[in-house]
C-alpha cells in the first residue's frame, strides 16, 4: 500500500490573491469557483496535482521547510524576471557564471520556491 499526494497545502493570509499569484506563474486557472475572500482556493496543475491556499491568522515566521522547485519553459533567467513582474521577490540568487544554479525567489506572501534552469539552460551548458 503506498499514498498518493493530492495537494501541496500552502498556508497564507489572502488565499484567493495568492492562488491567483501562482495561477499566473503556472498559467492554470484559479477554481472558477473561488471568489475574493474565500478562505480555501485551489490552482490544479497539468499533472492534476493541486495547490491548495489556506487562510490562517498568523503570518509567516520563518524559511519554508518544503518549498515547490519550478522547471521553466523557456530560460531560468526569464522566467526569475517574468515572475519578479507578477509580485515575487529574489531571496538568493544562487547562479553562477558557467550557466549553473538556481534562483530563491518568494511569493507576495513571503513563501520561498526556487526557479531551476531549463532543459534549453541544461543542454546550453552540456554543450559548452
Amino acid at each position: 500500500m503506498v499514498s498518493v499526494v493530492q495537494n501541496v497545502a500552502i498556508d497564507c493570509a489572502d488565499a484567493y490573491e495568492l492562488a491567483g499569484f501562482w495561477a499566473r506563474v503556472t498559467g492554470r486557472p484559479q477554481d472558477p469557483e473561488d471568489r475574493p475572500g474565500a478562505h480555501e482556493t485551489q490552482v490544479v496543475l497539468a499533472d492534476g496535482l493541486v495547490l491548495y491556499f489556506n487562510q490562517v491568522p498568523e503570518p509567516k515566521t520563518v524559511k519554508n521547510r518544503v518549498h515547490l522547485c519550478l522547471r521553466p519553459e523557456g530560460t531560468r533567467d526569464e522566467e526569475v524576471a517574468r515572475l519578479l513582474g507578477f509580485g515575487a521577490s529574489l531571496v538568493a540568487d544562487r547562479r553562477n557564471p558557467d550557466g549553473t544554479g538556481w534562483a530563491v525567489l518568494a511569493d507576495p506572501e513571503g513563501n520561498e520556491f526556487c526557479v531551476l534552469r531549463s532543459e534549453s539552460d541544461r543542454a546550453a551548458v552540456a554543450g559548452a
